[in-house]
């Protein structure tokens, strides 16, 4: 599925007829017990959201949140088994495409170029991290987007370790699954490189719902230009990298912030 300018090679399209519906159900299994899943639950809490008798604005979400607030030993415990089972559709993914003669590698998940991918992935994360703060302000401010906590993780010793482990998980779940294995599935499939990446970044909006309209349009956003980049590059790692960061800055910078700046709500 190439875009404009993309030297890259265009996956090979399935043609046989079972394969192409034995391919779309894996697409839909995968999602089924992953990010489409995630996005369901979020559009069921945005209506919860909008339905609410206060304000959309005066509702706050939190992203990274404790799970025993006065227990920090079976918290940390949680938090583990949180990251671990969150990595476990990469696994699935890993498995089904091994199953069919290609890997990780194939998405660009590897670490041939980390050099060049670390120092794309910073640049990324600068350019779509400051855009996104000043539409989820813009979007608060409007009323249309809750109040988001990015982490209320107790003050305790192992919340910066977490909160990283956290941030990495969410970025190879999201860019592994919605901008490079879907991404892939859907060029084998035939679909055209712009109508693929609509369906992606439409994808990554919705699990994003919970916190309202501008969580959904920022990163729609993100998910246009992510995929565009996937397109372009063929590499999901740049894109680890820069969700990683985007999280981590989000998450520590939030808990080492609220309270403390007006712009910053709590």
């Amino acid at each position: 599925m190439s875009a404009p300018g993309n030297s890259a090679p265009r996956p090979g399209v399935v043609t046989d007829p079972r394969e192409r519906r034995l391919l779309v159900w894996e697409v839909v299994a995968v999602f089924t017990v992953s990010l489409g899943m995630s996005g369901v639950r979020a559009l069921v809490r945005f209506i919860g959201i909008l339905t609410a008798p206060v304000a959309v604005n005066a509702q706050t979400s939190t992203v990274l949140g404790s799970y025993a607030p006065d227990r920090p030993w079976l918290d940390l415990s949680l938090q583990l088994v949180a990251v671990a089972s969150g990595l476990a559709p990469v696994f699935l993914v890993a498995y089904l495409m091994a199953r069919g003669g290609e890997s990780l590698r194939t998405l660009g998940l590897d670490g041939r170029r980390w050099r060049r991918d670390v120092l794309a992935g910073l640049g990324l994360a600068a350019v779509i991290g400051g855009c996104g703060l000043v539409l989820y302000l813009g979007a608060r401010s409007a009323g249309v987007n809750t109040n988001v906590a990015a982490s209320t993780l107790p003050d305790v010793w192992w919340a910066v370790p977490v909160s990283v482990l956290a941030a990495a998980e969410n970025g190879v779940l999201e860019e592994v699954l919605v901008a490079g294995y879907l991404l892939h599935r859907l060029s084998q499939l035939g679909f055209r490189w712009f109508p693929a990446l609509l369906v992606s970044a439409l994808l990554r909006g919705s699990y994003h719902l919970y916190q309202g309209v501008g969580g959904f349009v920022g990163n729609v956003a993100m998910g246009l230009v992510f995929g565009y980049v996937y397109q372009r590059w063929g590499r999901t790692a740049p894109l680890v990298v820069a969700h990683t960061a985007i999280d981590v800055v989000a998450f520590v910078g939030y808990a080492a912030l609220v309270g403390k700046v007006s712009w910053l709500p709590g």
